[in-house]
């Protein structure tokens, strides 16, 4: 099945493009009809600053990525909150969806290279049954409103090495409980002996004009649980949920994740494309 189309922009930018933060800004560029050409969105609230770039394609080759570029450099030097003194700008991380050649190059004449690559997998839909789990454990349905403040750490838990999910707030949650693809019954939780969240794996169902994906959105295991193959036993109690649903399975990783990847090829995952985020090399401050 040929790929689906990209977003320009990921998930958390395109939940925050109507919020006003002290560490975030919003560049929008507009042609002298005021039409919008382009866009750039800068979060310094993480250890570097992450930007994502947008320019339309009738407005390509211009300059006008340079530009939003440039922006994007100048704000990473802000603090991350106004007037607090002792403060210094952070380095600039930039992304870009689908690893296309004209990014790549576009990054290299502005002397960025590769610091970060999400890979994104795909199978087919339905897989082999899941395995059953180990003794004592058991998977429920989220329940919103009584889960949320236990799976927030759980999750952070799960994450804490992780730039962007461990971050996660309550808050972060309910924007995405608000979305219309969320489903509880697809967001599972794990459960350990003591009755306490050990782990869990959440789903999302989208459709396109080529099908519908159902993406493994989060796995997560506390770290006082793993060893127990728990990952891989989630993976396929979530594979077996999206085949009820969905046409394919497709996921985010990042490239690094050694572990985590070993587990999806198991499953049957491919590699069909990746994001990639660019930074200046051995770059502490820009």
């Amino acid at each position: 099945m040929p790929g689906r189309r990209r977003s320009p922009l990921s998930e958390q930018p395109l939940l925050r493009l109507a919020a006003d933060e002290p560490w975030l800004t919003h560049a929008v560029a507009r042609s002298r009809t005021g039409a919008v050409t382009g866009y750039a969105q800068i979060d310094r609230s993480g250890g570097t600053a992450s930007a994502e770039i947008v320019v339309h394609p009738e407005h390509r080759r211009g300059g006008l990525g340079r530009l939003l570029l440039r922006t994007a450099e100048r704000d990473a030097r802000l603090p991350q909150f106004s007037g607090t003194p002792g403060q210094r700008g952070k380095a600039l991380r930039v992304w870009a969806h689908g690893d296309l050649a004209p990014a790549r190059a576009f990054a290299a004449s502005a002397g960025y290279v590769v610091v970060r690559e999400l890979l994104f997998l795909t199978r087919p839909l339905p897989a082999p049954a899941p395995a059953p789990l180990p003794t004592g454990y058991a998977v429920r349905a989220f329940v919103p409103g009584r889960d949320d403040d236990a799976w927030v750490a759980l999750n952070a838990r799960a994450f804490a090495a992780h730039p962007e999910q461990g971050r996660l707030t309550v808050a972060d949650l309910r924007d995405r409980m608000a979305a219309p693809w969320f489903d509880p019954e697809g967001f599972l939780l794990l459960t350990g002996p003591d009755g306490a969240l050990a782990g869990s794996i959440w789903t999302k169902v989208t459709e396109g004009p080529q099908g519908s994906d159902g993406e493994i959105y989060a796995v997560g295991v506390d770290p006082a649980h793993r060893g127990r193959g728990l990952g891989a036993a989630l993976t396929g109690v979530g594979l077996a949920y999206l085949a009820r649903h969905a046409e394919r399975a497709v996921l985010y990783v990042d490239g690094d994740n050694s572990a985590a990847i070993a587990v999806y090829r198991a499953a049957g995952f491919m590699r069909e494309t990746a994001d990639v985020q660019y930074g200046r090399p051995n770059d502490a401050m820009i």
